[in-house]
This record gives C-alpha cells, structure tokens and sequence, in this order.
C-alpha cells in the first residue's frame, strides 16, 4: 500500500483529499470473519452469532473513522536541516502541528526503514527521520510517508509528502592522498605545530647536560672554561607554516575531495590550522568549527 499522489509544497494540511486509507491484512481477515458469523447465523438461525457479527461489523466501521482522524487535520513542514556527509546516515528534520492527538503515527523516507510508532498530543512537535545521502551539495530526502495503524490495526491511513527543503551534504570522508601547499602563514598561537617538537638547527633554545653523541661544536664551551660542567645547546627548527590543502594531481575529482573531506576533518578534530585551495579560490589558513564548516561546504558545492 504505497500509492496515492505526493503533495507538494513547503507545508502541507493533511485532510479528506490527500489521506488514504485501506484496511490491512488483520482487517481483511476481521472482515471476512464478520461475513462468515453472519452466513452461520442466518444458516443457523442463531441470534447470538448474528449479534456477534454485527458487533464486529459495527467496530469495524468505528475503527475507520478513528484510525482517519488519527491523521486528519495534521500539518507538516521543514525545520532547518544540519550538515551531514555522503554515504552515511543523517537527520531531516520534520515540523508536526498536531490538531489533536495522534496515536501511532510513523514517519519514513523513501528507502529507509520505519521508525517507531509516536504518540503525539495536540500543538507542535519537532522530529527527524533518518536518511542516507548517496552524494554531495543540496540533496533533497526524497519522499516523505507518514502513516499510522492506530487504534486496533484494522486499516492503514497514509499520505505521501514532497520535502522542499534541501540539505548541505559533504563528501564523503574516506582516507587517501591530498596535496600540501605552502601558506605562508604560521600555525595560530596554542596550537600544536605541524614541524616536530625536536631538536633542530636553527634557533638556539635551552642547555642540557652533555651527551656523548652531542657534537662537540654544541658543547657549551664558555661554561666549561669557567668550571661550570659540560652543557650542550639544544636547537629548535622553524615550525612548519599552515599549508593549504588541495586536490592531489592524477586522482579523480570526486576521490580527492572525499580524501580533502576526511583530512579537514582529521586535522580540526588534532586543533590544526590549515586553509584551502579549490578551483583556483583559496581559504585561507584557520582553525575552529566555522573555519571547517566553510571547508566542507566549499568540497560540497565544487564544479
């Protein structure tokens, strides 16, 4: 049972013309039930198993007004929906206004499973529903179903819904090679430097005891002339200056923004700094959860 036209729109009111409704497997058997009691009745001439009958005709009749008013009067529309990256799982959000109370309602989006039943008293309700996006940029969800079976299972009462509203979708993060480019710029102060954090050759940093490996043009001359022991001078290297990453050379476009997707990510989650070559535009070097975002959002919407 997934037909019926889907609405469109930014919102939309569920009501008489675009809810559907079917009885579902149980009320099939309910109902070929019913019709059996009434032929033993009316064969039997038993009054007992004619009221029985009727009884389960007459709940069966209620129960499809209560299971359409379930759904009746509901209105649905888009929150704002939140980053996510291709090929994995992600929440859409969706905006309820319920008239009344909604018992067993389900939401569900085209290929993916059905989340669990929701009882949801009158006013707004804020819910997502999960879905995979198969690429980058703005991806719509697809086709929205919300359903519900309450209150006995006897019938199904469904609508079919278009979200308008698209969501930024990163490439995926997958690791590979990715290209270094000079910046210019130093890392930002508190930051760990990309260069190593180990004796250099380039600025004098602190003494230390002497080592039989330290080369004696380190040895600290000057203090063992005036008695004071033997120190050798330790040296630190410049440290490395943010670079820019950019697509490496020779690998398809998509692979190497889904290998810049997972080095961004790799890189603000250690605190680095770093900045962005794509198409000829660059970010500059920086740090922080906006200065990814801004990445991640330059990688999806790459021509």
């Amino acid at each position: 049972m997934d037909f019926g036209r889907p609405q469109q729109g930014e919102r939309v009111r569920l009501r008489m013309r675009n809810l559907y409704i079917l009885p579902t497997r149980f009320g099939w058997l309910w109902l070929a039930g019913t019709v059996l009691l009434q032929v033993v009745g009316v064969q039997m001439q038993s009054n007992g198993t004619l009221l029985l009958s009727f009884l389960m005709l007459s709940l069966f009749l209620l129960t499809l007004h209560l299971t359409h008013f379930n759904l009746q009067g509901v209105e649905l529309g888009c929150g704002e929906p939140a980053p996510g990256f291709a090929g994995t799982p992600v929440a859409y959000p969706i905006q309820l206004r319920c008239p009344g109370c909604s018992e067993g309602v389900r939401l569900r989006l085209a290929g993916e499973a059905a989340g669990g039943p929701l009882s949801l008293a009158a006013g707004e309700h804020a819910l997502t529903v999960t879905w995979t996006p198969p690429g980058r940029g703005w991806q719509r969800p697809g086709l929205l179903r919300i359903q519900t079976t309450a209150p006995l299972g006897l019938f199904c009462c469904w609508s079919r819904w278009h979200p308008q509203t698209a969501q930024l979708i990163y490439p995926a993060r997958r690791a590979g090679p990715v290209r270094r480019l000079a910046a210019g710029s130093a890392p930002l102060d508190g930051e760990p430097a990309l260069a190593r954090r180990q004796d250099g050759s380039d600025d004098w940093r602190d003494l230390a005891p002497h080592r039989p490996q330290d080369s004696p043009s380190r040895l600290a001359w000057k203090l063992l002339a005036q008695g004071r022991g033997e120190y050798a001078k330790r040296f630190l290297d410049h440290p490395e200056a943010a670079p820019l990453l950019a697509p490496e050379p020779g690998v398809p476009l998509e692979a190497a923004l889904e290998h810049l997707s997972e080095r961004i990510w790799s890189w603000h989650g250690r605190g680095l700094s770093y900045g962005l070559l794509l198409n000829g535009q660059a970010v500059a070097p920086g740090r922080g959860v906006l200065h990814r975002d801004r990445c991640l959002a330059a990688l999806a919407s790459c021509r």
